[in-house]
């Protein structure tokens, strides 16, 4: 039994209230900034020769210095709504890939995985938490608080307003407010509900370790499979690629969800090590933690392949609208958009590649923290170009992204460990346990 560190505790109620000051500061900087500011902040952005659209819908209406003005007025104030949705969305996407990892490990009868269940369980606690935050951010965009979303202006789509756009108006029938509030409720009920579900279908088990019950929670994680497949892919349309709602890619469901789901891998480790390290799981030895690692590096190069295949297909085809998303970021995003790759490729590569280097427990702890902030660093390059364009080397964004950042980490860390320590660490029902409390890795 796991007893939630009082130090612990309160480390992550300091980073909940840091957070929200932080954030808070932020925000009233960013409310404080006024049309000459504005006008400043963009002969600034030009005086450096920057001139590229962040947006493709930017090169769309009219182009005259008074709507590039009310364009970078909205792009300004989006800053608060961005930063708190770039996290948001991250940690609520890493919760529901621990969940699917989890549910993968049941579908095939995994042995070597059963006493880290509780882990992944406790993770996607978090789920209904984090799918409020998303919830309170979607009513503040459709109810017109927020523009994060250029698609949601309802004049883009009239044809008779001059910022008529074709393309939006040929994707209205699903970019449309009543659908996207409805998908939207249908990801954050649909993944609670399975987490609430399967944690009590996982309860069931232990307590009366009956086959017939173990076989009724089998199907409920194959259930959760398929509904996740679906709508991990809708998700990452809605809350990320409609951003940029000129553009789209193929790719970028598996871009996206691979992104989250070695992210919730590395947090896996991080919380097992610690676990481990305070004697709460014993059980958890280098075997495991080697497992682990492999799927934390393999997953890293599958990531690193949809990354590259998406950017390659596009930049080399050349073609102005579609090129125009990557020619942002390295216009105004360089020192994160290609940078990224040293923490979510480089540093893997060169460091897990070796199998002995996956049993050390501070080397994989260190890189676990490593592909987080990386793929975070991945996020801040899918929300905020699209988001709030070249106006990001300021003061409030940074006070409003590390203070949105810390108020979700502490949130995490609060409901997870909270949950952790109510429950006992090992299924003893799971018929697989003495499988997992014996397995050795073969080489």
């Amino acid at each position: 039994m796991y007893s939630f560190s009082p130090k612990l505790r309160l480390y992550s109620i300091i980073l909940i209230v840091l957070g929200l000051v932080l954030f808070g500061v932020g925000y009233f900087m960013n409310h404080g900034i006024d049309s000459v500011r504005i006008e400043q902040m963009m002969e600034t952005v030009h005086a450096n020769g920057h001139n590229a659209p962040s947006n493709s819908s930017e090169i769309v209406g009219p182009q005259d210095h008074g709507s590039h003005l009310e364009h970078a007025a909205l792009q300004i104030h989006n800053q608060p709504l961005a930063s708190i949705h770039l996290i948001a969305v991250f940690a609520f996407a890493l919760s529901c890939c621990a969940l699917f990892f989890y549910s993968i490990q049941t579908a095939a009868h995994a042995g070597w995985s059963i006493i880290i269940l509780r882990v992944m369980e406790a993770i996607a606690s978090y789920i209904p938490y984090g799918g409020a935050i998303i919830i309170i951010i979607v009513a503040i965009n459709i109810t017109g608080h927020g523009h994060i979303f250029h698609w949601m202006d309802p004049s883009l789509t009239d044809p008779k307003s001059p910022n008529f756009d074709s393309i939006l108006y040929e994707k209205k029938k699903f970019l449309n407010i009543p659908w996207y509030a409805l998908r939207t409720l249908i990801y954050v009920g649909g993944a609670s509900f399975f987490a609430w579900k399967l944690k009590s279908m996982s309860k069931k088990v232990d307590q009366v370790k009956s086959s017939e019950v173990y076989q009724s929670y089998y199907k409920w994680n194959i259930a959760y499979i398929v509904f996740f497949g679906f709508a991990s892919a809708a998700w990452a349309w809605d809350w990320l690629m409609s951003i940029d709602p000129h553009w789209y890619s193929t790719m970028y469901i598996w871009y996206a969800m691979v992104s989250c789901w070695v992210s919730a891998i590395a947090v896996i480790i991080i919380i097992c090590v610690y676990l481990k390290k305070k004697g709460a799981l014993p059980q958890f030895n280098d075997n495991h933690l080697h497992d682990l690692g492999v799927f934390l590096f393999a997953l890293s190069m599958l990531w690193t392949y949809t990354w590259f295949a998406q950017f390659m297909l596009y930049w080399y085809a050349n073609i102005p609208e579609e090129v125009n998303y990557f020619f942002g970021r390295f216009e105004y995003y360089g020192v994160t958009f290609l940078p990224m790759l040293i923490l979510t490729f480089l540093i893997p590569l060169l460091v897990m590649v070796s199998s002995s280097i996956k049993r050390n427990y501070k080397v994989m702890v260190i890189m676990s923290i490593i592909v987080i902030l990386g793929h975070w660093l991945d996020f801040f390059n899918m929300v905020m170009p699209g988001t709030i364009g070249p106006f990001w080397k300021t003061p409030e964004v940074f006070l409003l992204v590390f203070g949105a950042m810390f108020f979700v980490l502490g949130l995490f860390i609060l409901i997870v460990m909270t949950r952790l320590s109510e429950e006992k660490l090992i299924p003893i029902g799971n018929p697989f346990l003495h499988e997992s409390e014996i397995y050795e890795y073969p080489f």
